[in-house]
């Protein structure tokens, strides 16, 4: 009997911060969320960059709010004036912003591990959106939060990905090699990326489910003008399929060497 092919769900990603889209500093989270999730045989499928602007941050999480992804956003949900974060999702969401028991524990309890006095500003970082859970901070105790599927994490790299990393272990590890795929390449040298269409279109008709890529190189000092050309797919289609494309490179009088294998 065949076996039902496992979920595959769309994963996003909002970065946020002025400091990222006017230059001020240079985005790690975009480059760290694709190795967290390749770690788990999955996937980024969509990403953006939005600077510190509330009503875009609410138009966007009404928009994602609405869909089926599972979306991590990044940045904004502390406490200054240029942290819209938590309130932009609890518009989106139209619910209220609300002091989360649980989130106020962690925070106090942090306070008293510093020998600080508590004050209302920070008890405004355990305020979220109606409905949220939160999300465990292992550097500091002061809590990200979930809603619905979007998980809102700090900023800050070294509080950031453990925090994604737990929302993927916790909540979805039936998602983690769900749909495990593979990809291999070639690179055509001088390929013309018009004259190799015919040739992945017949590889994509030939192999259901599997797709073909094409990354063009204009050249340099050091290396050729070429073409990256391969296959996408479940790894038991790659070999047979790059074959096919191996043959159809020949066929065109082209020549290939293979693509140097990934780090």
């Amino acid at each position: 009997m065949a076996h039902a092919a496992k979920e595959r769900r769309t994963i996003g990603a909002v970065i946020i911060g002025d400091e990222i889209t006017r230059g001020r500093r240079m985005d790690g989270h975009f480059a760290r969320l694709v190795k967290i999730l390749a770690a788990r045989g999955m996937t980024l499928d969509w990403a953006m960059y939005i600077g510190d602007d509330r009503q875009r941050l609410i138009e966007t999480f009404r928009r994602t709010l609405a869909s089926r992804d599972i979306v991590f956003s990044f940045g904004g949900i502390g406490n200054t004036p240029d942290d819209h974060t938590r309130q932009a999702a609890a518009a989106a969401a139209g619910v209220d912003l609300v002091l989360h028991p649980e989130a106020e524990k962690e925070i106090r309890a942090r306070f008293v591990e510093m020998g600080r006095e508590l004050t209302v500003e920070s008890l405004d970082m355990a305020k979220f959106p109606l409905g949220s859970q939160i999300v465990p901070n292992p550097f500091n105790r002061i809590a990200g939060f979930s809603l619905g599927e979007h998980y809102f994490v700090p900023g800050f790299p070294q509080m950031a990905w453990p925090m994604v990393e737990w929302a993927l272990d916790t909540r979805y590890p039936h998602l983690s090699n769900a749909n495990p795929t593979a990809d291999e390449a070639i690179l055509v040298w001088r390929g013309i990326e018009s004259m190799l269409i015919p040739l992945m279109l017949a590889v994509e008709k030939d192999f259901p489910g599997l797709t073909t890529f094409s990354l063009p190189f204009l050249g340099s000092e050091t290396v050729r003008p070429h073409v990256e050309l391969g296959v996408r797919g479940a790894p038991a289609q790659v070999p047979e399929a790059m074959a096919r494309l191996r043959q159809g490179v020949v066929a065109l009088g082209y020549g290939f060497d293979e693509r140097p294998a990934s780090e």
